[in-house]
């Protein structure tokens, strides 16, 4: 996938800011071995994350914590991983590489930017794909689990069946009188006289049908007030906790809803039911082999973390290790 522009940029910050680890007198973040993560580095790598997580909100302070943890780890881990990746002599895919920079020279070409950017920083880019290149080819040979037997798929299923269960659902209809929610009190309470009005006449046999083509201002109207089947999640908390209570056939007393007042009606209840193995074995084995996947890599990288001397000197930027230079393990 190639990078735009601002991510770009992003990318060449995170180089300069790699570059300053060289410098004697850098603060550093963490050392993993010989090698050395400045603090630049990692406000760079921060700085991207922040943005990308939570755009221009005002994130709580744990997740803001928790970000700061987990940037630390990935830059940790980073430099792991492609050390692994060269004791195992991979290489990086340079088709892919030549790819990308020749997709920079189109796509970038014409920005003013650009030929300052390439002279800079090019071969420090390239190196930079070319780490990556060889971490995602380490990830991906962790991440081959192989084919799963139809055992570990039943196994799967039987242990994880709100996976594979559809949830309860309700046909209902409504018949909605629309009211401005800036109205004031008397247009409310106009509505529901009508409402009342509306749910007598079906209760001496009206039509539901016909007096929602006639009344409602919802979108179903010319459904005759159906809105089919809804799984919970579908509704409005207030309107679902009517249709709770409703049995099939009943309905419901007027209620106040964001667009006004409504009348429900629960035409149909299908309960909760589990698919069988045979109809959802496709979506079984793609579940067992994404979470198969994620843990030979939690695994993997638990095993690197646990073999390296990996000491974070800035406490301050990776939340829970006490003191200002305290060894770090992986959970």
């Amino acid at each position: 996938m190639m990078l735009q522009l601002p991510l770009l940029l992003a990318s060449l910050a995170l180089l300069s800011a790699a570059a300053a680890a060289q410098q004697p007198a850098a603060p550093v973040f963490a050392t993993v071995g010989t090698a050395v993560i400045s603090a630049a580095e990692y406000d760079a790598a921060f700085a991207v994350a922040q943005r990308n997580r939570f755009y221009h909100r005002q994130a709580p302070v744990a997740e803001v914590e928790a970000l700061k943890r987990e940037v630390g780890d990935q830059l940790i881990n980073r430099i792991l991983l492609a050390e692994e990746a060269a004791r195992r002599n991979i290489v990086p895919d340079r088709g892919r590489i030549d790819a990308q920079v020749q997709g920079y020279e189109r796509r970038y070409g014409n920005s003013p930017q650009w030929p300052r950017m390439k002279a800079e920083m090019l071969p420090a880019l390239i190196a930079e794909l070319e780490k990556r290149s060889v971490i995602e080819r380490l990830e991906a040979q962790v991440r081959e689990v192989g084919t799963p037997d139809e055992a570990a798929l039943r196994q799967y299923y039987a242990e994880h069946k709100e996976k594979f269960t559809e949830p309860e659902r309700v046909k209902v209809s409504v018949i909605l009188l629309k009211v401005d929610p800036s109205s004031p009190k008397a247009a409310w309470d106009q509505a529901r006289e009508e409402a009342a009005s509306i749910r007598a006449r079906l209760a001496r046999g009206a039509e539901f049908a016909e007096l929602a083509r006639l009344h409602s201002a919802d979108g179903s109207a010319e459904k005759g007030g159906d809105m089919g089947y809804l799984h919970r999640g579908m509704l409005p908390e207030p309107v679902q906790d009517t249709v709770d209570k409703l049995v099939p056939g009943s309905l419901s007393e007027p209620i106040t809803v964001l667009e006004g007042i409504a009348l429900l009606r629960v035409d149909d209840r299908k309960v909760a039911r589990q698919r069988d193995f045979d109809d959802v074995r496709e979506r079984v084995e793609q579940l067992w082999r994404r979470e198969a996947a994620d843990e030979a890599f939690a695994t993997f990288i638990a095993g690197l973390r646990a073999a390296a001397a990996v000491k974070v000197v800035d406490a301050s930027r990776y939340p829970g290790v006490p003191g200002s230079a305290t060894a770090a393990r992986a959970n």
